[in-house]
């Protein structure tokens, strides 16, 4: 898959202070074993000198964004309404919550991260597996490497842990979890979680196997959000963190569990997909090891769903190339895949009548609409105001959206928009590979803007500075209380 960074097989060494276990290969397990015990004996022996270097960069420019987008959550109702109801039945505990001044315990902490990592949709995506990994993945190692005093690198390589086996896990289901009804962060997050907490900890294979068998029985999250675009998509991540760090417990004190959670008979695949699923005679470990998925993972330029980008850039780039207005459009075509439309184009008329910021986030047309309307898209794009702006709303009725049959989907989430003028012309772009994506990447002083932007909704930029030189540097850190105090919101 083009973006991937490929290298020879590498072994590992053991970690400082934490011992670990080797082999570290996928490959070196016993013929016939399960995809939960080569998985877990690539884990117990993994650490991070295994990654190239501009992997790891890129993991901590995707660990700055998403702490970026917790900051700008706490700025939104939702983030209210979430934090008040796990702060009623969890109490008050000892592990940060980014950009609140509450401290949770263990489980709280991580879930509530994960709700403002991924509350606004502006969180990173592994496109081929459409698996937002960070936003379960990060709360596990702010909230049990902070408990267990681990080192930033030690961090650092459970965080890519988890990526890495979110995004095989989601790729393996072949595109299918939203056509089943699934959101795939919610089903397949909680995997990687346990992995990363697993890791943290030094498990052994057996336990991180246990993990695997114990998350089988947490995984969750459907789609019916889109019905009206309700809130519970937000929770998924932070359900797969908090369930992710509980099964990893459950398995350091030996709790039995089934050994075959993806491959078996009830297995993840066979209960979640069935006969839908089309790739179950591949192998979603074959590369592992040797393919880093995670330099894959890509940076969102904007805070809507990942399937819309290249349309809203295309529309962008044809306005700023011919200079026309909203006005001067009579009609738009948006042409994604077909197996993008269920979730942003369809049913029409609700796509062209968003009734939340968060049923704006799922549609196409308001997205192409507000974009040409504004000359841009942003937070502010997903206010009461412009979800009631007439020009916005007359010109949503005016975007048709179709199959384009000449998509890169699911490598890369194409778009194409077509626009016809009161003049006569009719102007159309191409955006084969979307923007942030690992072969079209986002500049590091575009994240850096991206975060500061959302960052100062809520902290100074003194403090914003200092979340950047912490997360930057967390490689080279002794443990996490740099990274946790910096992120917290400051007395």
């Amino acid at each position: 898959m083009s973006g991937h960074l490929r290298y020879p097989p590498l072994r590992t060494t053991a970690t400082a202070g934490i011992a670990v276990n080797e082999p570290s290969s996928a490959d070196s397990t016993p013929p016939g074993a399960t995809l939960s015990h080569r998985l877990a004996a690539y884990a117990a022996g993994f650490d991070l000198t295994a990654a190239p270097a501009p992997v790891i960069e890129h993991l901590k420019r995707c660990m700055l964004d998403a702490i970026g987008i917790a900051f700008a959550s706490n700025s939104f109702e939702f983030a209210a309404r979430t934090a008040a109801g796990i702060g009623e039945i969890a109490g008050t505990g000892d592990y940060v919550v980014i950009g609140r001044h509450e401290r949770l315990p263990l489980r709280d902490a991580a879930m509530l991260n994960g709700i403002l990592i991924h509350g606004l949709d502006y969180d990173d995506t592994h496109p081929p597996s459409v698996v937002h990994a960070s936003a379960s993945a990060l709360p596990v190692v702010l909230a049990e490497g902070l408990r267990r005093r681990c080192s930033g690198q030690r961090a650092l390589a459970a965080f890519l842990l988890a990526v890495e086996a979110d995004a095989r896990i989601g790729m393996h289901a072949g595109g299918w979890w939203q056509k089943a009804g699934f959101h795939p962060t919610g089903v397949v997050g909680v995997f990687g979680a346990a992995l990363a907490a697993g890791h943290i900890e030094g498990q052994s294979i057996a336990q991180l196997v246990a993990g695997q068998g114990i998350a089988l029985s947490m995984a969750s999250g459907t789609m019916e959000f889109l019905a009206d675009g309700s809130w519970t998509k937000r929770l998924h991540p932070g359900w797969a963190a908090a369930s992710g760090i509980t099964a990893a417990a459950l398995a350091r004190h030996h709790f039995e569990a089934p050994r075959a959670a993806f491959d078996g008979r009830f297995g993840l695949f066979n209960t979640f997909l069935g006969d839908r699923w089309p790739d179950a005679q591949l192998d979603m470990l074959a590369s592992l090891g040797q393919t880093w998925e995670s330099a894959s993972v890509a940076i969102k330029p904007y805070p809507v769903c990942h399937f819309n980008h290249a349309c809203g850039d295309a529309a962008l780039a044809l306005q700023a190339e011919h200079g026309f207005t909203a006005a001067d459009i009579v009609a738009i075509t948006a042409r994604i895949h077909r197996n993008q439309m269920p979730v942003v184009c369809e049913p029409t008329e609700a796509k062209r009548h968003p009734q939340s910021d968060y049923d704006a986030k799922f549609s196409l047309p308001f997205f192409v609409a507000a974009c040409l309307v504004r000359g841009k898209f942003g937070l502010q794009e997903l206010e009461a105001s412009s979800l009631n702006d007439p020009a916005i709303l007359k010109l949503c009725a005016q975007v048709h959206c179709e199959h384009d049959a000449e998509s890169a989907f699911p490598e890369f989430f194409s778009g194409e928009v077509e626009i016809t003028l009161r003049d006569g012309r009719r102007l159309h772009r191409r955006e084969r590979i979307n923007r942030g994506t690992a072969d079209r990447p986002l500049t590091q002083s575009e994240i850096e803007a991206k975060f500061f932007d959302n960052a100062q909704l809520v902290i100074p930029r003194s403090q914003a500075d200092a979340v950047i030189e912490a997360v930057m540097a967390l490689d080279k850190a002794q443990d996490l209380q740099r990274l946790c105090d910096v992120v917290a919101l400051q007395a």
